[in-house]
């Protein structure tokens, strides 16, 4: 039985498809199930595949710029009339000689090359809409899939007919976290290991992500001697942003709060699920994956979308969470420390509010969408 994944590259296709094939071989319980990826090029795509056993091969994407410039339009051009035609006889010839039994779509314009190839050689493609508006590459995927899955109830520019709610599929282990082992690897100050103590300061998670994460970064440096006082931060800075920040922290913080800072360049699974575990509180972009994990796990946040990302899916995914009442979203237009600093200690000295936003997040959670999405397609391999 071989499996094709396709997905247009950054971590919000990527994790998704690593719960998803994670959970085939918990239900199959089979080894001849085979796992392949099919697009661009993405180092970091191509180290969490590799890991996970999934074959990775790599194929020309184009995708299209929405902002002006004559440089914008140029790249335009030769996407369109030569990396998107090329990518897709690419995909072609791979797809025929491996012949996979079904492709699964996690959509962008990476995705394109493979879904568009698989269906002139009507291989069945299954396709999974992350973000709460469906951008132009999935609205073409979906006229060739033969089944839509979505992340959100309501998903903006895809035809629901032939659509199933089930969430963005998580990692079951991010789920796992423990707060005596946060407390270990972190070297938290707090007493985590049983139940919190009065004198225990709440924990702040902030994931900046790998887009963006400058801003939230000069934001919370800021803020950060103050927000000290109310709390102690995990804090995801980003590979390339980690020694800045982590200088210009040593200069903001007062003695001994800088003990309550503990910021890492990234958080590998095996130590987010702890973060997560430990945290009160978290701030972050407003990316489908992260949404998704935060609401399994029931943790208050405020989103501050990022304003750059295509088709504004961010913005639209804040909102869009936040009416559940689960959490605050910050347009960076707003994006001051003095308007977060009040926030952070509203929410923080109001535990009935925050409790509140914990129960609204584990009532629109989904964490079964990944075994959700699985059984479907194992189901259909067998019919």
């Amino acid at each position: 039985m071989k499996i094709l994944f396709t997905g247009g590259g950054t971590g919000g296709h990527i994790l998704p498809i690593v719960a998803i094939a994670r959970e085939i071989r918990k239900i199959s319980g089979s080894k001849d199930v085979e796992f392949f990826y099919l697009g661009p090029q993405d180092d970091f795509g191509t180290m969490f595949l590799s890991q996970e056993g999934i074959k990775v091969s790599k194929v020309l994407a184009g995708k299209l710029r929405r902002y002006g410039g004559v440089k914008a339009i140029l790249q335009n051009i030769v996407d369109l009339f030569f990396f998107v035609p090329f990518g897709i006889m690419q995909a072609f010839w791979k797809l025929f000689v491996l012949a996979p039994d079904v492709i699964v779509s996690k959509g962008g314009y990476g995705a394109l090359p493979a879904t568009i190839a698989g269906w002139l050689l009507r291989i069945p493609i299954f396709l999974h809409e992350s973000d709460s508006v469906a951008g132009l590459a999935n609205r073409i995927g979906a006229t060739f899939a033969l089944k839509l899955f979505t992340s959100f109830p309501r998903t903006k520019n895809l035809s629901l007919e032939k659509a199933m709610a089930i969430g963005n599929p998580i990692r079951k282990e991010i789920l796992a976290g423990s707060k005596a082992e946060a407390a270990e690897i972190f070297k938290l100050k707090g007493g985590y290991s049983t139940v919190p103590s009065k004198g225990d300061k709440p924990v702040l998670l902030v994931l900046g992500g790998s887009q963006g994460a400058q801003r939230i970064n000069d934001m919370l440096l800021l803020a950060l001697n103050d927000a000290l006082d109310v709390c102690e931060i995990i804090h995801q800075t980003g590979e390339k942003n980690f020694d800045q920040v982590v200088a210009e922290a040593k200069v903001v913080m007062k003695s001994p709060k800088d003990a309550l800072y503990h910021p890492r360049p990234f958080l590998p699974e095996n130590e987010l699920k702890h973060a997560y575990a430990v945290s009160d509180f978290v701030v972050s972009r407003a990316g489908s994956g992260i949404i998704f994990e935060v609401a399994a796990l029931g943790k208050p946040s405020i989103l501050i979308p990022l304003p750059e990302s295509a088709q504004g899916h961010q913005l639209e995914n804040a909102y869009e969470y936040a009416r559940t009442g689960a959490a605050i979203v910050l347009e960076e237009s707003n994006l001051t420390p003095h308007f977060f600093l009040e926030k952070l200690r509203y929410l923080l000295h109001n535990p009935q509010e925050l409790q509140k936003m914990s129960q609204a997040a584990l009532s629109f959670a989904k964490p079964a969408a990944a075994k959700t999405l699985a059984q479907y397609i194992l189901e259909y391999l067998k019919s």
